[in-house]
């Protein structure tokens, strides 16, 4: 009579452990992550940052870049002013994301409509000071984590000044003072309301604008600009930069 015999296999206990110790590293990465972006974002509330990937990556094409940090208290309270109101009407309204302008530009786009694109003041600052640009889901997500930090770690005057210090004004230029030195050879303190409404107006397109062209669409765009800045100061608009 034929015996049976029955086969039991096991997996070593290396093998049993492997999706445990993948979670652990996984826990691991994610809490080294939430850590160190907080004490970044912390060092940067009192630390003006040194550079940016954008700077880096205008010093790895070749180009020596212009920037000059003013603070906040020291400039022109108009470059503040003109910039919430070409770039984000509700600054000191939300809490880091407008969504109705959002809701604006994904229609405009999805009907083929040129739109201003709805990020605000504190999303670029959050691109501008700790990612790189372009497009993607994974720089968009740490875009929204970024975003949330500054508004709770810093306050919307630090959010402004730190984006008036890193945003290009120029072909590697940074900033609105070396931005005022470099179209009206003066520092940003002293600027004019159309001086101040012309460098809001290069923001979107600082390589292709020129705040010193004496015609055609920045000229158009700063005059608006400059126009608006007595209605947006009455109207409560840069209320939270007082």
């Amino acid at each position: 009579m034929a015996r049976s015999t029955t086969r039991t296999t096991s997996r070593s206990p290396s093998t049993r452990s492997l999706p445990r110790r993948l979670f652990r590293w996984l826990v691991r990465a994610i809490l080294i992550f939430v850590v160190g972006s907080v004490l970044w974002v912390l060092l940067y509330r009192f630390v003006p940052p040194p550079i940016t990937l954008t700077m880096i990556g205008d010093l790895a094409g070749g180009r020596s870049i212009t920037k000059e940090w003013m603070p906040l208290s020291r400039m022109d309270p108009d470059m503040a002013r003109a910039a919430i109101s070409a770039e984000d009407g509700n600054f000191c309204r939300h809490h880091g994301f407008d969504f109705t302008a959002i809701r604006k530009a994904y229609s405009g786009n999805e009907a083929g409509r040129r739109y201003r694109g709805g990020s605000t003041i504190s999303q670029q600052t959050a691109k501008n000071a700790f990612l790189w640009q372009g497009r993607s889901w994974l720089r968009k997500g740490l875009e929204v984590w970024f975003t949330g930090l500054i508004e709770l770690l810093w306050g919307k005057k630090r959010i402004m000044e730190v984006y008036l210090n890193i945003a290009e004004t120029g072909i590697a230029t940074y900033g609105a003072n070396a931005g005022a030195m470099r179209y009206f050879h003066h520092d940003a303190s002293r600027l004019t309301p159309t001086e101040a409404a012309r460098i809001a107006a290069i923001l979107p397109l600082p390589k292709k604008r020129d705040a010193i062209d004496p015609h055609g669409f920045v000229r158009r765009y700063g005059d608006r600009i400059a126009r608006r800045l007595g209605p947006m100061q009455r109207g409560g608009y840069t209320a939270c930069l007082s």
